[in-house]
């Protein structure tokens, strides 16, 4: 006859008053006992994997597992930003004949040497901040998942910053916030800011890159002779506004205005630009910070955590300005290779500077998460108080056991995060004159 051998543990429960005595959570807690299956088939045992292997389910609590579900998101976001800093820190370490992975002060150094045989004054770079847009759709669902209260059905959603509106909202937004059109400028006349090709019929200042004739000091000159950079005088000719500006001329770009009318043309996109608390219904993302539904004290940081760490920036295009020194001024070789280099790091650069305004969000998406989740795991053992719900028990259970890898994780992704913001401040450091 076969002897069961068990291995009994009183589980942390006990306190809530339960008076359990049930198998521990191990894997060979029941060894291949079919008792050992019939646990496992119950849910009755801690799942084999947790956080640390990108697992979220542990619980079976809505609000726990929602939290442990955005630690998780927290640190995968944190990962991969970490990931795409390098790949771009490498690519410009190798441009200025570093190794791959070197310091990004290492990188500096060697920008600021690269720069310096080549222009005069560093670079002068100009671009609108980077967007990011959080999705309403995904803060909705995370609200819902946490919080048992919400309804997904009837979850709103609000965003404090910038979004796209349906035709339908116009007014309302025009009366709380502003309402601004996308496109087409009506007679290619920008009243606002142009994104594009600025034609100047008439000498005017040009803001970006002036590709024709300078009445003034001109940065570049293209084999023409023709400027093709800064100037420093009047622009005639085509103003190249890739950060975005004012148009003088014709704006054959995009144009963003505030229309008079409050009322935006069809055929152009319709921007509403309001604080959180103006209930303006958004279509799609949201270009700056969302506020999610009314949620539980407990699912708040969790729901604006899995908000931020699932958000989406854009790199933002550049508008780059420098002057050739003397010895590259009539070396166009030299120029030409430089010119050459500058394209490939634009890219690279535009890419970190999303990067760093990803970087913040998930910086404000850490900061209360850990907190919030003590709150969630301690609310949901501290109901559990003279139940004799077993499954749950168990739950509990498997919660406080993961809830002691949550600071650790927290702190290591927190880390790379603004590990990632400073060494993209440190190649920005290393532009400028």
């Amino acid at each position: 006859m076969k002897t069961l051998k068990w291995r009994y543990s009183v589980v942390p429960v006990a306190f809530l008053g339960l008076g359990i005595v049930t198998a521990g959570c191990g894997e060979d807690a029941l060894g291949d006992s079919p008792i050992g299956d019939l646990a496992k088939q119950c849910g009755l045992v801690c799942a084999e994997k947790g956080i640390l292997q990108g697992n979220a389910s542990i619980s079976g609590n809505a609000s726990v597992d929602a939290f442990f579900g955005a630690v998780v998101d927290f640190k995968g976001a944190a990962e991969g930003l970490a990931a795409d800093v390098q790949a771009k820190l490498d690519a410009i370490a190798v441009s200025v004949g570093l190794e791959p992975g070197a310091a990004a002060a290492d990188i500096k150094a060697e920008l600021q040497a690269k720069l310096a045989a080549n222009v005069s004054g560093g670079l002068e770079v100009k671009f609108q901040p980077p967007k990011c847009s959080a999705s309403l759709e995904v803060t909705a669902n995370a609200a819902a998942a946490c919080d048992a209260s919400v309804d997904p059905g009837s979850v709103e959603v609000k965003c404090e910053g910038s979004c796209t509106i349906d035709a339908s909202m116009q007014a309302e937004c025009s009366a709380k916030g502003e309402l601004k059109c996308s496109g087409t400028a009506p007679n290619l006349e920008c009243e606002g800011s142009c994104t594009g090709e600025c034609k100047l019929e008439v000498g005017a200042t040009c803001e970006g890159t002036c590709k024709g004739e300078c009445k003034g000091e001109c940065s570049v000159k293209d084999g023409s002779g023709n400027c093709a950079g800064k100037c420093d005088g009047e622009c005639k000719g085509t103003c190249e506004l890739k950060a975005g500006g004012s148009c003088s001329g014709k704006c054959e770009g995009s144009c963003e205005w505030t229309p008079p009318e409050g009322e935006c043309s069809a055929g152009l996109e319709a921007k509403c630009e309001a604080s959180a608390d103006a209930d303006i219904q958004c279509k799609g993302g949201c270009d700056g910070k969302v506020t999610p539904p009314s949620v539980s004290a407990e699912c708040k940081a969790t729901v604006e955590a899995k908000a931020n760490a699932n958000a989406q920036c854009t790199p933002p295009e550049l508008d780059i300005a420098f002057k050739w020194n003397a010895q590259l001024e009539a070396d166009v070789n030299k120029q030409a290779e430089f010119k050459a280099w500058l394209t490939g790091f634009k890219a690279n650069y535009s890419a970190l500077l999303a990067a760093s305004a990803k970087a913040t969000l998930l910086a404000e998406a850490g900061a209360n998460l850990g907190a919030s989740g003590k709150a969630a795991v301690e609310g949901f053992v501290g109901n559990l108080k003279g139940s004799a719900d077993l499954k749950a028990s168990i739950g509990a259970v498997c919660a406080l056991a993961e809830l002691e890898h949550v600071p650790g994780i927290l702190t290591e992704a927190t880390g790379k995060v603004q590990g990632s913001i400073t060494a993209v401040a440190e190649i920005g450091g290393g532009i400028k004159g």
